[in-house]
């Protein structure tokens, strides 16, 4: 058998079985208990000013 064969058929199999099994570990932890806070304080970032938003006027540093 020559490696590229040999080579493919483990991506066309194993492979596949191993991105899914990471895919499914992702899913996971992101939505595990706990981690509703991190993930709301991130969402929010963009309304944090709203009350007082930033001067068009002013330079950033």
């Amino acid at each position: 058998m020559e490696t590229y064969s040999f080579l493919r058929e483990v991506a066309d199999s194993w492979g596949l079985l191993a991105l899914f099994i990471f895919f499914i570990g992702v899913v996971i932890w992101v939505f595990r208990p706990g981690s509703t806070k991190t993930y709301r304080d991130t969402a929010n970032i963009p309304f944090r000013h709203d009350d007082k938003p930033a001067d068009p006027e002013e330079p950033r540093t």
